[in-house]
């Protein structure tokens, strides 16, 4: 088995990882289930190396998110459901399909992307998807029969949160500004403080939910991704963290030894404009 840059030779090397009786007992032994997180930490990854710039980092991730996608559709060949050959041609399909304008006759692309085309493209897509499922004798409704079942629940919280409350937004069940949003974090505030004195881990942490859901909302009325926003927050309070350890081992000290004092101090300088450019 040599390195190829044909997408078939991953499909083979795949199939021999999950081969019964000769290939990697690990591999063997996985399922869906097992692999899934694994396909999300991947896909992490690839933007962490995209953030950073790092073209040779992007490459690497990038095929081992595609293993990944090799990966689920191998043990879904296994049990009869689909190869990877039929995830290719949906995606090749549905991207045909959304794009008219570009892949269309004459007329299609000369019209350019009508106003309310991509709604009745997607609407069509999950009639066909609902024919599909009934044919198989499935619930029509893949993600459950809710409204807002169709938001992913594996999605990170933050993201789920924005999601949730985009959609109820589309039927009306919405805020119609931002500042009365304040009024419900400053209530939520209250109502964890209340539950933080009983002491009970149960209300304390159903509170401190409610407070983060209200915090997605009001950065979704200000235009701001909660998600990109923390990420920003993390990253400052990672540089300044990181100029208070410089800062002290410059003087022959280090984190371990500090006092929380000397290192507020030096977490002030940060702020104020003092940190490294690391």
């Amino acid at each position: 088995m040599k390195p190829s840059k044909d997408i078939s030779r991953l499909i083979e090397i795949m199939a021999a990882l999950r081969a019964p009786k000769t290939g990697c007992p690990w591999d063997i032994e996985q399922n869906f289930t097992t692999i899934a997180p694994y396909t999300i930490e991947e896909a992490y990854e690839v933007a962490d190396a995209i953030a950073r710039g790092d073209f040779d980092d992007l490459r690497e991730e990038l095929g081992d998110l595609l293993l990944q996608v090799v990966y689920h559709a191998q043990m879904a060949e296994e049990i009869g459901e689909f190869a990877f050959g039929d995830v290719v041609e949906a995606i090749t399909t549905k991207m045909i399909r959304r794009h008219p304008h570009v892949f269309g006759d004459e007329k299609a692309r000369s019209a350019g992307m009508a106003k309310g085309m991509w709604e009745k493209i997607k609407a069509v897509e999950k009639a066909e998807k609902r024919d599909a499922r009934l044919a198989r004798g499935l619930d029509p409704e893949d993600h459950g029969k809710g409204y807002l079942d169709s938001v992913p629940v594996a999605l990170p919280a933050l993201t789920r949160a924005l999601k949730l409350q985009e959609k109820a937004a589309r039927v009306g069940f919405d805020w119609s500004e931002a500042a009365p949003i304040l009024d419900k974090i400053e209530e939520e505030i209250g109502e964890l403080r209340e539950a933080l004195a009983t002491g009970d881990a149960a209300p304390i942490k159903d509170e401190f939910g409610d407070m983060l859901f209200a915090v997605v909302n009001l950065g979704r009325h200000l235009k701001l991704d909660s998600e990109a926003a923390l990420s920003g927050t993390n990253d400052k309070f990672r540089s300044r963290f990181h100029y208070v350890e410089q800062a002290l081992e410059a003087s022959g000290g280090s984190l371990e030894k500090a006092t929380l004092d000397e290192m507020e101090a030096l977490w002030q300088e940060a702020k104020s404009g003092k940190e490294s450019a690391d």
